[in-house]
């Protein structure tokens, strides 16, 4: 997947405050769903279509996933008053 060149023209925001989860939903008959929920907003993440996988879906899923250890790693510094993220599991 390429880099986006042209700038967003909306930005929408979710806290992850109190009551904010994030759930992967394997289903045995359709691809995979991953449920963000915050609060009154749900957002649903689902591959281009429900009956297979594509090679850009499976890219997405492996950006994704790096994405959010990295966000992970950076609230945990964050919390844990550290200046990088070395040593912080």
């Amino acid at each position: 997947m390429g880099r986006r060149t042209a700038r967003p023209s909306a930005v929408i925001s979710f806290n992850t405050g109190g009551g904010a989860s994030a759930k992967a939903l394997p289903y045995p008959a359709r691809t995979p769903v991953l449920a963000l929920d915050f609060g009154a907003t749900s957002v649903l993440v689902t591959t281009s279509d429900s009956d297979q996988v594509s090679p850009a879906d499976v890219e997405f899923a492996r950006q994704l996933a790096r994405e959010a250890a990295s966000f992970a790693r950076s609230v945990e510094r964050r919390f844990h008053g550290l200046a990088n993220g070395r040593g912080v599991a």
